[in-house]
């Protein structure tokens, strides 16, 4: 192999380079070097400052062509390779060359990928999103006792003093890829449990921007401290999350999150929500009613449906007829408004 590698050098000056970068990195994954010997190495080799971020992890080494940790502001990357293990993305290497780019950047770019990604295993653990579903169960059951959560949490990658905060979303996404656009630049662990998809992430409640959700995601955001009570109140939360409102956290709901605890068959008994029942046999009424509770005013919900106000005062007053009161008086918006998050409630 060593004369196969010698003679092929001897063809291309580019083939030359590109297997002596290769052999540079092989000499330091045998040396199983850290990240910070893996950034310096990477810089000194390429004349400029190298950069690796792992995204679980939220750690960014950066380092100048003098092996000491880079001080001047960040500058544009002029290249690029996502680190990959276990075929998902947990982090970035890049370079920032102030010239144009060296025709060998993108071959030391993807060995130092490969060499970050080999010691973001070893040092674990392995900062991938997606976990093993029997450490995610033990964290958040109620069953378990302290002594296990604390052993689950730390094998996770959880430091002890930091707050684990739980997220419950259904989503044709694959949970890693929404777990890292959540928190980009925290520890998130990710598993599917049932019909239930959890992340585990160290933030506060109010840091979770559902903004950062992606569109057709269903999520509900536990606010209690101690993860199997803040995965009720995530799934709870959950059950309030329609497609107007897709992300919904538990402590923002209030008296709402009563609703959740009154038994099916009383709420399915009730006059107001099997009202609403029927009146859900008609979207554009379903979805005329759904407006007019959101906004509480005729004409902001005639502007959300796209519809002149009087179109949605006569499918108001038909609504109100089935339900047996006038909806546009505040009692009677308030009732609708009730049987509408708790028929919603029973399909969820």
């Amino acid at each position: 192999m060593e004369a196969l590698a010698l003679r092929l050098s001897g063809l291309d000056a580019y083939v030359d380079g590109a297997i002596r970068i290769v052999a540079f990195y092989d000499t330091l994954m045998r040396r199983r070097v850290d990240l910070p010997a893996l950034a310096r190495s990477s810089a000194g080799l390429a004349g400029c400052v190298a950069g690796v971020r792992l995204h679980g992890a939220g750690r960014v080494v950066r380092v100048s062509p003098d092996g000491r940790q880079a001080s001047e502001p960040p500058q544009p990357a002029s290249a690029t390779a996502p680190i990959t293990l276990d075929e998902e993305e947990i982090g970035t290497v890049w370079l920032e060359r102030p010239g144009p780019p060296n025709p060998l950047d993108d071959v030391l770019l993807e060995r130092l990928a490969i060499a970050a990604a080999s010691v973001a295993e070893r040092y674990g653990p392995a900062r991938t999103t997606m976990a093993d579903p029997a450490l995610v169960e033990l964290v958040i059951s109620a069953d378990s006792d302290e002594a296990a959560r604390a052993r689950a949490l730390r094998l996770l990658g959880f430091a002890a003093d930091q707050p684990v905060r739980v997220v419950a979303v259904r989503s044709r996404l694959p949970l890693d890829q929404i777990g890292g656009l959540v928190c980009p630049a925290r520890p998130v662990k990710a598993a599917q449990l049932a019909d239930v998809g959890v992340i585990l992430l160290t933030a506060t409640p109010t840091a979770i921007d559902p903004a950062r959700f992606p569109a057709g995601v269903l999520a509900g955001i536990g606010a209690a401290r101690s993860p199997d009570q803040c995965w009720r109140e995530a799934r709870t939360a959950l059950r309030f999350a329609t497609s107007r409102r897709p992300v919904v956290r538990y402590d923002a709901l209030g008296a709402l999150a009563l609703l959740a605890q009154v038994p099916e068959d009383t709420a399915r008994n009730n006059a107001d929500v099997a009202a609403i029942a029927r009146i859900a046999e008609s979207p554009a009424d379903l979805e005329t009613l759904d407006a007019y509770c959101a906004t509480g005013s005729l004409r902001r919900a005639a502007d959300l449906l796209h519809l002149h106000h009087s179109s949605v005062a006569r499918r108001l007053e038909q609504i109100g007829r089935t339900l047996g009161v006038d909806v546009t008086e505040p009692t009677g918006l308030m009732r609708a408004g009730l049987a509408l998050t708790a028929w919603r409630l029973l399909d969820a």
